[in-house]
């Protein structure tokens, strides 16, 4: 049966292609072509997942390593990777997404099976452009993930809007034949003001004739909040900063494969997923509800304040042909957000209250794309061409957010992309990759994404890899709506005369797409000894970079200034990522990367994210029997620093909201017994010294980082 569709489609067909940059001969090595180290294995696979500019979690990683939640947990441990909000605000600290090279998580692209994930653009953004979300990582249960790919940089440019930072696409499970899995998970925090969690879920999958076959999956995964009062001993003001939400996940998903003759496969695929917040006391900008307050007696009571309810239809073939091959799929997605009733003015933003009307938006995405891989020789040199055409149309409905009239918010963009790629083989030693992508949208126009990775290899062990590609992101629909309006009541906007007063801020329907021109050059080693290493540096110009409240439109009969959401110049983000891997002896392997950011700041000098200074992963293998492998791994966070200027009225801040986050380090601890050849158990400690911090809500520290825990995780196959 043939594999899903997968990132690496259009670079492994020309074997040094756009992503994973590693020598000839490496590539030319399959994962059923395992390099032997007596006892452990490093497959080419293994060595693959920290190339330049791509990363490959597997489902052997999510097994060693279970996640407690959410598989973001684990993406974060890849090279260039963070967890982040979407602006240096400190509002929602805690519902951090995936960052890719301190670009936001507005610019990560989400995948499931290469279809692309975009529920969380249902959820209203505050002008300091966060959303009350977690994202989109989570809709899938880690038990039913094959592996995870990630692409960063120039590599992901081809993949259209969103993908400026990276693209992360998570590859479901399909088994060949027939197949029963159960898995049980259990997260136990030692605090009891930490939230503790369970996960349980089932795949059944297998033929039912020569030409069907099936795959139905279930999962229901709970995590609690954390204590209201869990802030409470670090904050500095009289209003503590909120802890955790906790989250529930029911999820049901059936796929239905026809194979109408060789070389051909047609999926139906009907899933729903129902993600409900536990609230946890948060307000947004200013923290959790005083005691005693409506919000207090919410978070007392574990009770959900929003829900999330996410449905997908969709048909997609893969096709086999003698000259190439194709993936064609037509996806609905829709997304159900529902919430009580929240304020949108001011300090309050963000604070529920008893007596607002519920908000309900509606998101209908629907994404058709095609594409062909077209294996050619001209002029002598093999050639691997890539041919697509993709199609996006969001359209939002949304009562929430009104202007002052009562008319509700709607709007809806159309995208359309056409782009190609060419994988040449121009001698055994260099391989060019030009590509272009052209996107039309009924909202600003034409974008343009052009590319060129060259990748050039010295010997068999070493190669150099060089990229170029503009990447673009397409305003959302809130920043575009004229009917959403956003009023700041007492907080203010920009400074006049030295002082801030009340404002509104509206959508522009004549924004610009945010455009970002990405530039790569690394080097990599590729020993058949089983040790590889590489070093890439990576330089963003993050131009047209849409902000709140930077132009004033008019004045109100009242007096408040009117201002839109506009284009602001440009900003840079520059680092530098490494990584090396290695058996030792015997028993034992090790693998380190890490990741040093150079720059990462507007045109005010101040942070885009709050992304630490420097990142390091390192985790220690050690294969005690052939049934138990015993894993040791630490990650090290640098400073992350504050913003020094409000983000909301352009003023100094005061000393006393200027915070940095020191440096902290993680250990984990952890173990895997294979039972059975059928099963498995996974048990360990997680923050093995108990590093716990606390979010104040100043500056930096705008996030908690739970303390020690424990887990058990069982799968049975049958």
């Amino acid at each position: 049966m043939m594999q899903p569709h997968k990132l690496r489609r259009s670079c492994v067909a020309a074997l040094l292609g756009t992503s994973l940059i590693v020598p000839v001969t490496a590539l030319a090595q399959t994962s059923e072509e395992p390099i032997e180290l007596a006892p452990i294995v490093i497959t080419a696979e293994e060595q693959a997942k920290q190339a330049l500019g791509a990363s490959t979690i597997t489902a052997e990683d999510l097994e060693k390593q279970p996640v407690a939640n959410d598989i973001s947990e684990i993406i974060r441990k890849m090279p260039g990777i963070n967890l982040t909000g979407n602006s240096t605000s400190g509002q929602r600290g805690n519902n951090r997404q995936i960052d890719v090279r301190g670009m936001g998580p507005e610019n990560t692209l989400i995948l499931i099976d290469g279809k692309p994930v975009l529920s969380r653009n249902s959820v209203k953004m505050g002008r300091a452009g966060e959303r009350d979300t977690r994202g989109d990582s989570n809709w899938v249960p880690p038990e039913l993930v094959e592996r995870i790919e990630v692409l960063r940089g120039p590599a992901a440019a081809r993949y259209g809007s969103g993908a400026s930072g990276g693209v992360v696409n998570i590859i479901t499970k399909r088994p060949d034949t027939f197949t029963g899995q159960v898995g049980l998970s259990f997260h136990l925090p030692e605090g009891s003001d930490e939230g503790g969690g369970k996960r349980t879920n089932f795949m059944l999958a297998g033929p039912v004739g020569e030409k069907l076959s099936f795959r139905l999956t279930g999962n229901y995964n709970k995590t609690d909040a954390d204590s209201p009062e869990i802030n409470d001993a670090a904050s500095n003001s009289e209003t503590a900063s909120a802890g955790r939400e906790g989250v529930v996940n029911k999820d049901l998903t059936g796929l239905l494969t026809w194979a109408p003759r060789d070389g051909h496969e047609i999926d139906f695929e009907l899933g729903f997923s129902r993600q409900g917040n536990i609230f946890a006391g948060e307000r947004g900008t200013f923290g959790s509800g005083a005691e005693g307050s409506f919000e207090d007696g919410l978070a007392q009571r574990g009770l959900e304040t929003n829900t999330m309810y996410r449905s997908t239809l969709g048909v997609t073939h893969r096709g086999e042909y003698s000259f190439g091959e194709s993936f064609s799929y037509l996806q609905w997605e829709n997304t159900r957000n529902r919430r009580l009733g929240e304020s949108s003015t001011g300090r309050n933003e963000g604070t529920i209250c008893e007596d607002c009307p519920p908000q309900r938006t509606t998101l209908d995405n629907i994404n058709a794309k095609t594409e062909w891989v077209l294996p050619l020789t001209i002029a002598g040199r093999e050639q691997s061409l890539t041919l697509g055409a993709e199609v996006r149309h969001e359209r939002m409905n949304d009562n929430g957010n009104p202007l002052d009239n009562g008319a509700p918010s709607k709007l809806d963009q159309t995208n359309i992309g056409l782009y190609a790629e060419n994988n040449i083989l121009w001698d055994d030693r260099l391989t060019l990759t030009p590509a272009v992508r052209v996107d039309w949208a009924d909202t600003y126009g034409f974008n343009a994404s052009p590319s060129l990775n060259a990748t050039y290899a010295f010997t068999d062990e070493w190669s150099m890899k060089v990229g170029v590609a503009r990447a673009f992101k397409s305003p959302n629909l809130y920043q575009l709506n004229p009917n959403y309006r956003y009023n700041s009541g007492g907080n203010g906007c920009q400074l006049v005369n030295g002082l801030t007063e009340p404002c509104k801020i509206q959508g522009n329907p004549d924004l610009k797409p945010e455009t970002s021109l990405n530039t790569e050059v690394g080097i990599a080693y590729e020993g058949l000894d089983g040790i590889s290493g590489s070093l890439a540096y990576f330089h963003n110009d993050y131009k047209d970079r849409i902000a709140a409240g930077n132009t004033q439109i008019g004045v109100e009969p009242d007096g408040q200034r009117v201002f839109i959401w506009d284009n602001t110049p440009e900003a840079k983000v520059s680092g530098l990522e490494g990584s090396f891997s290695a058996p030792l002896g015997e028993r034992f392997a090790f693998s380190v990367n890490a990741t040093y950011m150079l720059k990462s700041e507007d045109q005010r000098g101040q942070p885009l994210s709050l992304v630490p200074k420097y990142t390091i992963n390192s985790a220690l293998d050690w294969l005690a029997s052939d049934d138990l492998t015993v894993t040791l791994s630490m990650t090290n966070y640098g400073r992350i620093e504050s913003r020094t200027i409000n983000s909301n009225t352009g003023g100094e801040l005061p000393a006393e909201e200027i915070e940095d986050r020191p440096s902290y380090t993680l250990v984990n601890l952890g173990a895997k017994w294979d039972m059975t050849e059928t099963a498995h158990l996974s048990a360990g400690v997680t923050n093995l010294f108990d590093e716990q911090l606390f979010r104040t809500g100043i500056g930096a520290n705008t996030f908690n980082e739970p303390g020690r825990a424990f887990y058990l995780s069982i799968n049975k196959t049958f």
